[in-house]
C-alpha cells in the first residue's frame, strides 16, 4: 500500500495534461496556485449550481479549502495530498475539481472500507485513490466547478478525462466523487461512473414565522416532547449565545476547540481539524461562521460550529465538558432551527447519520456519489453491490419518512403541556 510519503508527485506540467478539443487539463498541487477570485468564480457560477438553489457554498470556497491546506489538516502527511484538477483554455480557467490523492479512507463519510479490504485480500492495491470532495465535510455541493459562460457538459467531460489521466499517472485504483449534486451525479453516470446513494436528515423551513410556528406543524405529542426537551436542556441555569462575524474571539475558539478535540478523540482516535484551522476560517470567512455556545455560571460548557450558506445552515461539529440532559439537541438542532427561521434560510443540514434527528423534525434526504474503478473485476463486484444498496437505501428512506413528527391530518385533541 502506498503511504502519503511514498505517494507520487504530479507537477503542474506532467503526463496528466490531456487535450480535449482545445482544452488543457492539469493537476495543481494546492489552492495557492489558483487565484481565489478565479476559483470562487467557478464555485459560484450559475453553470456550477443546480436549480439556482445555493448561490454560495462555504465549503467549496477558496477560503475554506485553503484553510484546510494552510493549517496542515490536508497534506501529504495526513493522507490528503492536494491534486486539484484544472481545465484551461488559452490560459483562462474553464473548470476545477477539488481533488486529493489519498492513502486511506478516513474523513470521507461515504464508506468504502469493505471494498478496500476485499480488494487487498484478493491481492490488489486499493490505495492510493483519488477523492473529489471537501475533506471532513459530509455536505452536498458542486464538485465540478465550472467558470461562468462555459459549456457545462464540455467542462465536466474535460474534468473527468483529467481525473482519469491523473488516476493513471498516480497509479491510483479509483476515483471517488462524494456528496455531489444530483445533476453532476447524472453526468458522471453518463460518463461511466458507478452511482451510489446514501441518506442524511435535513430540516426544511416551510416559511415558519417562529419556532412555535414550526411546532404547530407537529403532532401534539411530538410538540410536547420537544418543548420539554428544550426546557430541560436549560434547567440548570444554562444560557445560549450565538457568535458570528467580528464577534468571534480567540477565547471562543479556545473553548470550542477543547470540546471538538475531546469529541474527536473519542470518536475517531484523533480529531481531523487542528486549532490553526479554526483561526484561519475565523479570519478568512467570519461572516460564514456561527458558533452556538452554552454557558453555565459564566463558563462555556458546550458548543457547536455551523457554517452559513445563502439558503442553508450547515451544522458541523459539537462538543461539551459537562453533560446535561438534551443539551446536545438544543445546541445542535433546535438552536439551528431557530437561527434558520430568524434569518430566512430554507433548510438546516445537521451532518451525517442520526435517525434520532427524525423526532426533531428532520427528514431523510438522499445523498449522491460516483465511483470510477480501474480494475474490471473490482468494478463488476462494486457495481453489483451498489445496485442492491441503492434499492435498500430508497426503501429505508421511504420508511423513515413515515416516522417524522409532522401532523398527518389528525385533529389536535390532546392539550399542550404548559412550559
Amino acid at each position: 500500500m502506498d503511504t502519503p510519503d511514498a505517494a507520487p508527485d504530479a507537477p503542474a506540467e506532467t503526463g496528466t495534461d490531456e487535450t480535449v478539443t482545445e482544452l488543457r487539463v492539469r493537476a495543481v498541487q494546492g489552492l495557492g496556485q489558483i487565484a481565489a477570485a478565479e476559483w470562487d468564480a467557478c464555485a459560484t457560477s450559475s453553470e456550477t449550481l443546480s436549480a439556482g438553489d445555493e448561490t454560495h457554498n462555504p465549503f467549496t470556497s477558496h477560503a475554506f479549502l485553503s484553510a484546510l491546506e494552510d493549517s496542515g489538516c490536508v497534506s501529504r502527511h495526513t493522507g490528503w495530498l492536494p491534486l486539484h484538477v484544472a481545465v484551461e483554455r488559452e490560459g483562462r480557467l474553464v473548470g476545477v475539481a477539488p481533488c486529493y490523492l489519498k492513502s486511506h479512507s478516513q474523513g470521507e463519510y461515504v464508506f468504502d472500507h469493505g471494498w478496500a479490504d476485499a480488494y487487498e485480500r484478493a491481492g490488489g492495491a486499493y490505495y492510493p485513490k483519488l477523492q473529489v470532495s471537501v475533506p471532513f465535510t459530509p455536505v452536498t455541493g458542486a464538485r465540478f466547478l465550472i467558470a461562468p459562460g462555459q459549456d457545462v457538459n464540455e467542462a465536466a467531460s474535460a474534468l473527468v478525462a483529467g481525473l482519469r489521466a491523473l488516476r493513471a499517472e498516480t497509479k491510483a485504483s479509483s476515483i471517488h466523487v462524494t456528496f455531489m449534486q444530483e445533476r453532476e451525479w447524472g453526468q458522471a453516470g453518463e460518463l461511466g461512473f458507478l452511482q451510489r446513494i446514501d441518506q442524511q436528515f435535513h430540516w426544511d423551513n416551510a416559511d415558519y414565522a417562529s419556532f412555535e410556528d414550526f411546532l404547530g406543524a407537529l403532532a401534539s405529542r411530538k410538540r410536547k416532547v420537544i418543548r420539554r426537551e428544550r426546557r430541560d436542556a436549560l434547567a440548570n441555569g444554562i444560557t445560549i449565545e450565538h457568535v458570528t462575524g467580528d464577534a468571534l474571539k480567540p477565547e471562543h475558539w479556545d473553548a470550542f476547540y477543547s470540546f471538538y478535540s475531546d469529541t474527536g478523540a473519542r470518536k475517531w482516535g484523533r480529531p481531523y481539524l487542528n486549532r490553526k484551522f479554526f483561526d484561519l476560517v475565523g479570519a478568512r470567512m467570519p461572516e460564514r461562521v456561527l458558533l452556538v455556545l452554552a454557558r453555565r455560571e459564566g463558563r462555556i460548557i458546550a458548543g457547536a460550529i455551523n457554517f452559513i450558506g445563502d439558503v442553508a445552515l450547515y451544522g458541523r461539529n459539537w462538543g461539551c465538558i459537562e453533560d446535561h440532559p438534551f443539551l446536545h439537541f438544543e445546541v445542535c438542532y433546535y438552536q439551528a432551527i431557530d437561527y434558520a427561521i430568524a434569518h430566512g434560510l430554507k433548510r438546516v443540514e445537521a451532518g451525517a447519520q442520526g435517525e434520532h434527528k427524525l423526532a426533531r423534525g428532520y427528514r431523510p434526504v438522499l445523498m449522491h456519489s460516483a465511483h470510477d474503478i480501474a480494475d474490471p473485476a473490482l468494478r463488476r463486484a462494486v457495481a453489483d453491490y451498489l445496485k442492491r444498496e441503492r434499492a435498500h437505501v430508497i426503501e429505508a428512506a421511504d420508511a423513515l419518512d413515515t416516522l417524522t413528527p409532522f401532523r398527518r391530518g389528525e385533529i389536535d385533541v390532546v392539550p399542550d403541556e404548559p412550559v
